[in-house]
């Protein structure tokens, strides 16, 4: 069962006097994440909802600010903690897919059936995403996340693709 909330950021320390929050997003991009209007931390199995009140790029992270919390002291108490949005909050197309719904789906060859392993993590070397597939008594392979290999998903049911000859050895 999909979780209703996605992991997207994580509270890395204060900045300033008034309990903004930096924070190391998860998103695909800083314009992804800005546009949440709510922000979620988890306490136990509760997740107590918060809103979003300033988004701003800081570095390589972004700087918030979340209604009620107002000093330093009460970020620090929050620090290295996560954050979650509701998955229904992101906006994406039909054929995009959240990673955590990938991660442990059989990765097999489109055309003969052949499972070469399960999805293991997705990666970002520049170019393009990686798909990392774990394989049984072997190193991982990884495929590129393009559509001249990643020929199907079918999230209830595994990802098809068709790597070219030597792909995965």
């Amino acid at each position: 069962m999909k979780s209703k909330y996605l992991e997207c950021g994580q509270i890395m320390r204060a900045h300033g006097i008034n309990g903004a929050i930096v924070v190391n997003h998860f998103c695909d991009s800083y314009e992804v994440f800005s546009e949440l209007e709510y922000l979620y931390l988890k306490n136990g199995s509760e997740y107590q909802k918060y809103k979003m009140t300033k988004c701003q790029p800081y570095k390589t992270n972004v700087l918030v600010q979340l209604d009620g919390i107002d000093n330093p002291e009460d970020v620090t108490k929050l620090r290295l903690s996560y954050l979650y949005c509701d998955r229904d909050d992101i906006l994406k197309d039909e054929d995009d897919y959240f990673i955590v719904d990938l991660i442990g789906l059989p990765v097999i060859d489109a055309d003969t059936n052949e499972k070469y392993g399960t999805l293991k993590d997705v990666t970002n070397q520049g170019a393009q995403d990686l798909y990392v597939i774990k394989r049984e008594g072997k190193p991982d392979a990884y495929i590129p996340a393009v559509p001249s290999f990643v020929k199907e998903i079918k999230l209830d049911e595994a990802i098809f693709i068709t790597p070219i000859e030597g792909m995965i050895e």
